[in-house]
Parts: structure tokens; C-alpha cells; sequence
């Protein structure tokens, strides 16, 4: 057996660069950390201990394609502090979401899609 310390990052693909930059760097606001110079084009972000990667390949599927939001499809989480808060601030943003703010799962959930439709998930423990 081996020992696991975390998960260290998740890739997606993406179609149009600029436009997920957009996204992840200017709407969400995350951290655009530097990027080893591979021959196809793509960007990192940090996001806490752990690491987003995009990278861009015209012919891939993304994980759901252009589909309306639904929380069964695959997905990644990202725990926040505030639900509210992150509510807010995505809405502010004009990005469409998907609320479940007394899921089962025992975490309140928020769900939004990026420009390709890759699923996000926000999430609190429930009080």
C-alpha cells in the first residue's frame, strides 16, 4: 500500500484560453501562478494547497460539454468560508449558479459552470 497526502491538482480542458482566463483569474478571482513553458498553451492557478490547470486541446470533450447545470455531473469542489458571501459574489459577477443550500451531502452547495461547461462546486459545512 502506499500513503496519499492530497490531491494535488485537477486539469480541465479548454477550447478558448482567454475567455477561461476570464473566468478563473478575473471572474473568480483566482491566483495565476506561473507555468512550465509546455508546447500547447494552458494556465495554472493556486487555490489553496492544491492546483487548477487548464490547458487547452481544441478536439477534447469537456467533462459535460454545453449542458444547463446539474450537480450529478462531474464536477470539482472548492470549500469556501461563506456561502453567502460566495453566493453574492458570484451572482454579482453575472455568473449563472445552481443553489442547494440544505443538500444531504451535509455541506451547502453552489454549482456554476465555466465558458467550456465544466462543472464547479462551492461548498460550506451546513449549520
Amino acid at each position: 500500500m502506499f500513503e496519499i497526502e492530497n490531491i494535488h491538482h485537477v486539469s480541465l480542458s479548454v477550447t478558448d484560453l482567454e475567455k477561461a482566463k476570464h473566468f478563473y483569474g478575473t471572474q473568480l478571482g483566482f491566483n495565476e501562478i506561473e507555468r512550465p513553458n509546455f508546447d500547447f498553451p494552458g494556465a495554472w492557478y493556486q487555490i489553496g494547497n492544491q492546483q487548477l490547470h487548464l490547458i487547452v486541446h481544441q478536439q477534447s470533450n469537456t467533462i459535460r460539454g454545453d449542458l444547463p447545470i446539474e450537480s450529478k455531473d462531474g464536477h470539482f469542489a472548492i470549500r469556501v468560508k461563506d456561502y453567502d458571501e460566495t453566493l453574492v459574489y458570484l451572482k454579482k459577477k453575472g455568473i449563472l449558479v445552481v443553489e442547494k443550500p440544505h443538500s444531504k451531502s451535509g455541506f451547502a452547495q453552489i454549482f456554476c459552470a465555466d465558458p467550456d461547461g465544466n462543472l464547479i462546486e462551492f461548498n460550506v459545512d451546513q449549520e
